[in-house]
């Protein structure tokens, strides 16, 4: 078997067979094809598209390279969450502490923000303290100790992955849905949870534009894992609009106390209690409706939020930022940016949004760089809403005045106010079950 036959054989539009893949997938690991040669296939592959066998085989081969998580040892059902990823999109770190106070058992991995706006990883490590780089043993421990944990991934993990996605970053093809789902679904069989809850983004701030697009990447998962023995449950969301008020990473984290605490937008709100119900409903807890008012309450009744601080406890995190976010380090420059006009705010998307964020510091535009903890923007008016002249639109947060020049002027160019309402987008389209 040879490389360039495999890239041929794609380049034409054949189905590409498990041996194929699995010889293409070990030999890069490997070191024995080269970068030229899977970068090639990649954009075979992103061109002329990927099935659901070959998106199978591939997910099946990455799993084979790296470390596993055993959560064998943990009673009860074990349930993941992932997210597509969105601007403002801080669900996992409020429904985790949420599930687990309702009696759930959250084993969650997640990894640090690559573009306009941190990971989970990186919000987390925006409180002083929080360690995110723990060992497979710490991590079942603090599953057991509190029902639920959040962490970085191991540097072995997901080896094949990591190497494929650079190069698929470093070549323009990460938007082939084919490989998107691969990656999804080797990292969450991976982890070790017995079952699955996918949130779908669709929408200018997510790699799934269009609803079409984010359902049909939704059902390959869920068929990827029906093939590898794992109930796939997805919700398709929003995600032309921020979700929440917030974007960036310890004004995230703020949000996050806010919510917890039963406050906070009624968006990032309802969607968070939505997804803990239906993790609830997977792991056997009652059904939809019962597990809905367990989450519901787990706001309500301060569970919630207690669960996070036990959580932030175990991580080494100084719990004293949690009690009192006006403890969180502020960044020298806070911009208020305010509407020229009154009316509807027609565009002010999430694609903008992420972007000025990205501008003023919260997110990286390579691996090992840096982010600023303190950058981003607070939302005061959001797409759809009615604003008056002079009233705030939003806040930018940031250490760098040319910084926060270029986020207002790319704002200020993208946001559109007009007399007439625009037709509302509903924040759930559907859920796969």
């Amino acid at each position: 078997m040879r490389m360039v036959d495999i890239i041929s054989r794609k380049k034409e539009a054949f189905s590409l067979s498990e041996d194929e893949i699995k010889f293409a997938v070990s030999g890069f690991v490997n070191g024995k094809i080269p970068d030229y040669q899977m970068a090639a296939l990649l954009m075979a592959i992103r061109l002329a598209g990927f099935d659901e066998n070959e998106s199978f085989f591939l997910t099946k081969e990455m799993t084979n390279y790296g470390s596993r998580v055993d959560l064998s040892e943990i009673p009860g059902i074990k349930v993941d969450k992932h997210s597509t990823g969105g601007i403002g999109d801080k669900t996992t770190l409020i429904i985790t502490p949420m599930a687990a106070a309702c009696g759930g058992r959250v084993a969650k991995m997640s990894g640090r923000g690559l573009g306009d706006t941190g990971g989970t990883v990186d919000k987390l490590e925006s409180i002083p303290g929080y360690r995110t780089e723990i060992s497979p043993n710490e991590f079942i421990a603090n599953i057991k100790k509190t029902g639920a944990c959040i962490c970085g991934h191991s540097a072995d993990f997901a080896t094949a992955d990591t190497k494929i996605y650079n190069l698929r970053n470093d070549t323009a093809t990460t938007d082939s849905m084919g490989l998107i789902a691969s990656s999804i679904m080797s990292k969450k069989i991976t982890s070790g949870a017995d079952k699955i809850l996918l949130d779908v983004k669709a929408g200018s701030g997510a790699f799934m534009q269009t609803f079409d697009e984010a359902k049909n990447l939704a059902l390959l998962c869920r068929e990827i894992g029906r093939l590898s023995g794992k109930e796939v449950r997805a919700v398709i969301t929003d995600m032309d609009t921020p979700l929440g008020a917030a974007v960036g990473n310890s004004l995230e984290i703020k949000e996050v106390i806010e919510t917890l605490n039963g406050g906070g937008l009624e968006d990032l709100r309802g969607l968070c209690v939505l997804l803990a119900a239906h993790m609830l409903n997977m792991a056997g807890l009652g059904s939809l409706d019962e597990c809905t008012l367990k989450a519901q309450n787990s706001l309500k009744d301060g569970s919630a939020f207690n669960k996070f601080l036990e959580m932030a406890e175990n991580a080494g995190a100084d719990t004293k930022y949690i009690k009192n976010p006006a403890l969180f380090e502020n960044a020298g420059i806070i911009r208020g940016l305010v509407a020229k006009k009154s009316g509807f705010i027609e565009k002010l998307n999430a694609k903008t949004i992420g972007r000025a964020s990205f501008i003023l510091g919260a997110g990286r535009a390579v691996k090992n760089a840096d982010v600023d903890f303190s950058a981003g923007v607070v939302l005061k008016a959001k797409q759809g809403e009615y604003i008056n002249a002079g009233d705030l639109v939003c806040v930018l947060h940031t250490n760098n005045e040319n910084a926060a020049n270029e986020a207002e002027k790319l704002i200020c160019e993208n946001i559109v106010i007009s007399s007439a309402q625009p037709p509302k987008v509903p924040l759930v389209y559907e859920v796969l079950a």
